[in-house]
């Protein structure tokens, strides 16, 4: 086997994705560790010794090879890529979650992640059909925080609410109760904020499956970005109980 056999432009059906960039494979390192198969790195990264010292306290092989950057095929440049193994994983339903309703680009659903981290939501719902959360440009868009969350994917909306019952949720809509107005009222912290998809939001029927909640905005501008909604949302609900200071 060459050593660049592991390192190979992404395919959704592979089984391994990579890191892409060295912050994002020393997150990796640092919090899921056991996933690494091997790390590359490029002649011109200047740190490669520190990074190859956290590498050998877990027995993670080091590459140190040029043509495997040139395989990935990055559009910037990129001097460390970490092979990791995919995995699955089921959210803590003793936890408040964020739900993403069919997003479709990856660099909304990788800042998402790392927004959501930021604010201490651990866990995140994921509807299919949906970007790939796999995919390098969502691991870099994530800046590694894809790694300390707890995901999971559903099938389709009937599927996760049958999961979590239990859960207040909060879809976000055009129509909804001011968020302002209703993070002063509301009073259960498990909660789940549900986020539509970046063209067509949520359907109107989604009203109905908990209390609708929109974000007051100016008439300078149609709707929101997908990840500035979820960052507004989640730090109001983040904010009012206590998860961060």
């Amino acid at each position: 086997m060459r050593q660049t056999d592991l390192i190979k432009p992404y395919k959704k059906d592979h089984e391994v994705s990579y890191t892409s960039g060295a912050f994002a494979t020393i997150e990796l390192l640092q919090s899921r560790p056991e996933l690494l198969r091997q790390v590359f790195i490029h002649s011109a990264f200047e740190e490669h010794e520190q990074l190859a010292e956290m590498c050998a306290r877990h027995d993670i092989p080091v590459i140190r090879n040029d043509e495997a950057f040139r395989r990935i095929k990055q559009k910037e440049n990129v001097y460390v890529a970490g092979v990791f193994e995919k995995y699955a994983q089921v959210l803590d339903a003793s936890r408040a979650h964020a739900v993403l309703v069919n997003p479709a680009d990856m660099g909304n659903l990788g800042t998402i992640i790392r927004t959501l981290a930021g604010l201490n939501i651990t866990d995140l719902a994921v509807i299919s059909t949906a970007a790939d959360i796999f995919h390098p440009k969502t691991v870099r868009a994530s800046m590694g925080a894809l790694f300390r969350l707890r995901f999971e994917a559903f099938e389709d909306f009937a599927d996760y609410m049958a999961r979590f019952p239990g859960h207040a949720r909060y879809p976000f809509m055009l129509d909804g109760d001011p968020l302002p107005d209703l993070i002063q009222r509301e009073q259960n912290p498990l909660f789940a904020l549900i986020f539509g998809n970046e063209a067509r939001g949520l359907a109107p029927e989604y009203a109905s499956i908990g209390q609708a909640v929109r974000i007051p905005q100016s008439p300078l501008t149609d709707s929101l970005n997908l990840s500035v909604a979820v960052g507004i949302g989640a730090y109001a609900f983040s904010s009012k109980y206590g998860l961060v200071a």
